[in-house]
C-alpha cells in the first residue's frame, strides 16, 4: 500500500511541476501567446491543486490533510471555468464580463465552505482517517454542497468539450492537432472526475491530478510541436461575423444561404427566415423591387443607394463565385460596403469642380467643356446650336443699395427663374460675376431669341422680394448660332457678347441676335 502512495504521490507532484513549468513559460512568453493571462491563470490554479493534493498525501496528521487540502480547493475550483474561458477564446468567442463573473460565484462558495467545513459540514459531512490503510489516508462524506462542486465541474468540462468537438469541421486540417490536444485535455479529468464520483477509484484517491501528469505533458507537446497558443486559429464563423463588409452568400439558385453581422446593420429588415429565398423574393420586400444590381456574373463592381434610418446610404456592391473542391461554381459571394462617405466627399469634390458654388449651376470651365462637347455633336450631325448671353442690369447698384447678401440672393433669384423655362437637354452656367450662359442644343437663331424673350419677361415681371420690398431686375441678353464648320465655342460665345453690348447699349432691358449669325 505504501509503495502505491508513493507512487501516486510522485506522479502528482509531477504533474504540479508540469503545470508550474507551463504558467511559468506562457508567463516570460506571453507576448507571443493570445490569451496569455488565461492560461497563467489556468496552469497556475492547476499547480496549487495539484501540489496541495500531493502534500496532503504525504501528510501523517488528519489535521495536517485538512489543511493541505484547504490549499488544493484555492486552485481546483477555479480551473474547471478558467479552462471553459480558454476553449471559448481558442475558438475566437468571448464571454460578457458579466457571464465571466457569474461563472466563478459557485467556485468562489466552494472556496469558502471547504475552508470553513468544521463549522457548518456543508461540503464534507465527516472527515476521518483510513482505518483500512497501513499509513494515514483521509477519507470523507460528501456534504450537500459537493454535489453542487461536482456537478458545476462537470458541466464546465463538458462544455468546454463540446465546443472544441463543435469547431472541428470549421479547423483546417493543419490546426487539427492543436484542436485534438485540447479537447482530450477536457476529456481525460472529465472521465477521470466522474470516475472519482462514482467512488470506485483505490483507496478513494482522486485520479485527475495523477491525469493531469498526462494531459500537462501533452500541452507541452503540442507547445513545442505546433506552437499550441502561439498560432490560435480563429474558425470562420468568427471571421464571417466580424467582418466590416456586409455580406451575401446565396447557391446556385440564387438563394440566400447566410448573411453576417454587418449586413444586419446595414439591412436591419433583413431575417434569418428569409434564409432559402431567391434574392430577388426577399429584395422585393425589402425595397418593393427586385436586387438592382446584376449580381450573377463575377467581379462585379458597382454601388446601390439605399435608406437607412432616413437617411440616403451608399454601398459598393462586390460579387465573386463561390467553388466546390471540384472548382465548379456552386454560390455567389455579395459583398456591401459602405462608402457613404466617401461618395458624400466625392459629390462635393464634384460640386466644387463643375458647379458654381451660389446658384448650384454650371461653372464657367464645366460650361466650356460641356459646350465645345455639344457644338461637336451638333456639327457632326448637322444640327443648329444657339448659345445666349446674359447679365443682369444694373447689379453694382443692387449691391451699392441693398448690400452683397442682396445681391447674391438676387443671383439665385435669377437662376430659379430662368431653370422654370429651361429643360434638360440645355445646359445653364454662370459665366463670371452677374453673367449667365445657356447652350441651346437642336434650337436654330429664332428658337433661343424667342426663349430669351421669355426669359427677359419673366426677370421683369417677378421682382425679388426683399423683406417685403421689391426690387427689380432685367436683363440684357445677346444670342448667336453656328453657321458653319469653322465656327468655335469662343467665336459663338463673342459673337452672343457683341449682341449682348448692342443690348446694353441700346437701353438694357432687350434681346439682340448677333448680325452675322444665320436665321
Amino acid at each position: 500500500m505504501e509503495s502505491h502512495i508513493n507512487s501516486y504521490i510522485t506522479l502528482v507532484t509531477t504533474s504540479a511541476v508540469l503545470n508550474l513549468f507551463l504558467c511559468m513559460y506562457t508567463y516570460f512568453r506571453r507576448a507571443h501567446f493570445p490569451n496569455a493571462s488565461i492560461f497563467i491563470l489556468y496552469t497556475a490554479s492547476l499547480s496549487v491543486y495539484t501540489f496541495g493534493y500531493a502534500i496532503g498525501l504525504a501528510s501523517n496528521t488528519l489535521e495536517q490533510m485538512k489543511f493541505w487540502n484547504i490549499v488544493q480547493y484555492i486552485g481546483m475550483p477555479v480551473s474547471a471555468p478558467l479552462g471553459l474561458i480558454l476553449m471559448i477564446r481558442y475558438t475566437g468567442k468571448k464571454l460578457s464580463k458579466w457571464l465571466t463573473t457569474a461563472l466563478f460565484i459557485i467556485p468562489s462558495i466552494t472556496v469558502f465552505l471547504v475552508s470553513t467545513n468544521d463549522w457548518h459540514h456543508l461540503y464534507y459531512k465527516r472527515v476521518w482517517l483510513r482505518e483500512d490503510s497501513t499509513i494515514p489516508v483521509m477519507a470523507m462524506d460528501i456534504g450537500q454542497w459537493y454535489v453542487v462542486h461536482g456537478a458545476f465541474t462537470f458541466s464546465c468540462l463538458l462544455c468546454a468539450g463540446l465546443i472544441l468537438i463543435a469547431q472541428w469541421r470549421h479547423t483546417k486540417k493543419m490546426y487539427r492537432r492543436q484542436l485534438l490536444t485540447l479537447i482530450v485535455s477536457q476529456i481525460i479529468p472529465m472521465v477521470a472526475a466522474f470516475v472519482y464520483l462514482l467512488g470506485v477509484t483505490p483507496f478513494g484517491l482522486d485520479p485527475v491530478p495523477v491525469l493531469m501528469c498526462v494531459t500537462s505533458a501533452m500541452y507541452i507537446w503540442a507547445i513545442l510541436s505546433s506552437r499550441l497558443l502561439t498560432i490560435v486559429p480563429i474558425a470562420k464563423d468568427s471571421i464571417f461575423e466580424s467582418m466590416r463588409e456586409g455580406v451575401l452568400v446565396l447557391d446556385s439558385s440564387y438563394r440566400l444561404v447566410d448573411f453576417n453581422r454587418s449586413l444586419r446593420h446595414m439591412l436591419p429588415d433583413i431575417q434569418t427566415t428569409m434564409v432559402g429565398q431567391p434574392l430577388n423574393d426577399i429584395w422585393l420586400r425589402l425595397a418593393g423591387e427586385t436586387f438592382p444590381v446584376e449580381y450573377d456574373r463575377e467581379g462585379l463592381q458597382t454601388d446601390l443607394y439605399w435608406q437607412l434610418s432616413g437617411e440616403t446610404v451608399c454601398y459598393q456592391v462586390r460579387t465573386s463565385y463561390v467553388f466546390n473542391s471540384s472548382n465548379a461554381v456552386v454560390g455567389i459571394l455579395i459583398m456591401l460596403i459602405d462608402i457613404t462617405e466617401q461618395r458624400f466627399l466625392q459629390e462635393q469634390l464634384k460640386q466644387l469642380a463643375y458647379y458654381d458654388g451660389l446658384t448650384k449651376i454650371y461653372n464657367r470651365t464645366q460650361f466650356l467643356n460641356k459646350g465645345r462637347e455639344l457644338l461637336q455633336e451638333a456639327l457632326l450631325n448637322h444640327h443648329p446650336i444657339s448659345f445666349i448671353l446674359f447679365d443682369v442690369d444694373h447689379f453694382k447698384r443692387i449691391n451699392d443699395t441693398y448690400g452683397h447678401d442682396v445681391g447674391d440672393q438676387a443671383l439665385i433669384h435669377v437662376v430659379t427663374v430662368c431653370n422654370s423655362y429651361l429643360n434638360s437637354g440645355m445646359s445653364f452656367a454662370r459665366y463670371g460675376g452677374e453673367e449667365f450662359v445657356i447652350a441651346l442644343p437642336n434650337n436654330t437663331l429664332q428658337q433661343a431669341y424667342n426663349l430669351a424673350e421669355k426669359l427677359r419677361i419673366a426677370l421683369l415681371n417677378q421682382p425679388l422680394d426683399v423683406q417685403g420690398e421689391s426690387v427689380s431686375l432685367t436683363s440684357s441678353f445677346g444670342v448667336s448660332q453656328s453657321g458653319s464648320e469653322s465656327d468655335t465655342l469662343e467665336s459663338l460665345l463673342r459673337n452672343a457678347d457683341h449682341a449682348l453690348y448692342e443690348s446694353k447699349r441700346n437701353g438694357r432691358n432687350a434681346v439682340r441676335v448677333h448680325a452675322g449669325s444665320v436665321s
